[in-house]
């Protein structure tokens, strides 16, 4: 069973970059790419996800209000939120994300993250 991913960062640059590491991961399908928090909702709510993986700061909606809003859903996604900024670590606990990752990442910060999910999983399960 693969883990459907969706990521969300304003940056194309980063966007690509995040795109590409999921795209080399076994297990990863990786359902949509977005440069705005609002799309990502949207798709989100017609799309069954497993995982987000989002910027935190972004022009429209910031990810922490993206994360919020995806656990007000029945079924939601976990969210990794990924930022320059240390802090905003504080406020991805608040809200209960799943992992926050500081930039600039690796691909082995992110399949760290992704095992973890797995791992998580198996214990519900």
């Amino acid at each position: 069973m693969s883990i459907r991913v969706v990521v969300v960062d304003n940056s194309e640059e980063l966007l690509i970059k995040l795109t590409r590491i999921l795209k080399e991961i076994d297990g990863i399908e990786l359902c949509g790419s977005f440069n705005e928090a609002i799309t990502a909702i949207q798709y989100v709510r017609e799309n069954p996800v497993d995982m987000v993986f989002s910027d935190v700061v972004m022009p429209d909606i910031s990810g922490i209000t993206l994360a919020a809003k995806l656990y007000e859903f029945p079924n939601p996604p976990e969210v990794v939120l990924l930022s320059g900024i240390p802090g905003f670590s504080l406020e991805a606990w608040k809200i209960r994300a799943f992992g926050f990752i500081i930039k600039p990442y690796t691909k082995t910060q992110i399949i760290k993250m992704i095992d973890q999910y797995k791992m998580n999983k198996k214990e519900v399960v």
